[in-house]
């Protein structure tokens, strides 16, 4: 019998998922009520303050990461191999994935399954940060959803918006995170499957 007496860390304990890539297990960390940014803190696994959201922006779905996931190598070739380029690293966090749902969930620090069907890809800083984007498994609206095109152009629009200025000042002379495509459920499934390679390489998992 397992020793359940302590809490799982959210990044390293807590399995994908047996169908992953299709359907994985996601970590929420902040939700659109948010007014802040919370992030988990990756010593102790526990939701930390990252920072207020100082302007208007709010994130427009679920966000958090996949469990058990990693970006580096693997995941930097594709995007180098995409733009031709060498110079691209993993940002050598898990990855992201933001979680459409018709629902009114009011906070984070939960875990939901989710299928991915695309992504955005984004450098921030010239390292890869890709930003998936999922369905809630059977969400009465959104799970019907097959693929990145079955999403409105305006949820898409919105999600661009968010994740192209979120992290922008007033001050800066050009934006810190450049959105160079967006893909579909194909490349958000290799680089889930790539993001698992990175996590056991960096992790030493069998």
């Amino acid at each position: 019998m397992k020793d359940h007496r302590f809490k799982a860390h959210p990044w390293h304990g807590i399995n994908i998922g047996k169908d992953a890539p299709e359907v994985v297990t996601c970590f929420i960390e902040i939700v659109p009520t948010d007014t802040v940014k919370y992030e988990v803190d990756k010593e102790t696994g526990y939701l930390s303050i990252d920072r207020p959201q100082k302007y208007s922006n709010i994130i427009p779905a679920l966000y958090g990461f996949i469990p058990q996931t990693y970006s580096a190598g693997r995941v930097a070739e594709l995007t180098n191999l995409h733009l031709g380029r060498t110079d691209i690293e993993g940002d050598n966090d898990p990855v992201d994935i933001c979680v459409l749902t018709e629902k009114d969930i009011t906070h984070g620090d939960i875990i939901v399954k989710a299928r991915p069907i695309g992504g955005f890809r984004l450098l921030d800083h010239n390292k890869a940060d890709d930003k998936l984007i999922a369905v809630l498994e059977d969400d009465a609206i959104y799970g019907s959803f097959r693929n990145i095109t079955d999403v409105p152009l305006m949820v898409i629009n919105r999600l661009k918006h968010y994740f192209t200025t979120y992290k922008d000042l007033p001050e800066d002379k050009s934006p810190r995170c450049i959105l160079t495509d967006i893909y579909d459920i194909n490349t958000a499934h290799d680089i889930i499957r790539r993001s698992i390679e990175d996590y056991n390489n960096e992790f030493k998992v069998k």
